[in-house]
């Protein structure tokens, strides 16, 4: 009696573009996977807005540290920071504050 043995078909290595939508995405069909895809694309570009309006911010700051400088000021005004901070945390609840705390700092002491 001769024994029959089977061999798996050979695999082919799957190129990164052809990965299926949704294991990129973590969905469960295809459906998700599109939903999830377009709703990426709108984030990434909702990123770019906040980071050109952040570089915006950091420019406009700039040029109030200079005045301030020049008239003889401190760089920075705490009780604008305060202010600043206030006002995120009521917008955002407590994480808010982190982000107006890193804010804050990109806009610091850049000229």
């Amino acid at each position: 009696m001769t024994a029959v043995t089977q061999t798996a078909p050979a695999r082919t290595a799957v190129p990164p573009t052809a990965v299926p939508r949704t294991e990129k995405t973590g969905a469960r069909t295809d459906e998700a996977a599109v939903l999830i895809g377009d709703a990426r694309e709108r984030i990434d570009a909702l990123d770019d807005r906040i980071i050109g309006l952040i570089q915006e911010r950091m420019a406009v700051s700039a040029v109030i540290q200079e005045a301030r400088i020049g008239s003889g000021g401190r760089r920075v005004n705490l009780a604008r920071e305060m202010e600043v901070l206030g006002h995120y945390r009521d917008a955002l609840g407590k994480p808010g504050t982190a982000l107006a705390m890193t804010m804050l700092e990109l806009c610091r002491g850049r000229i």
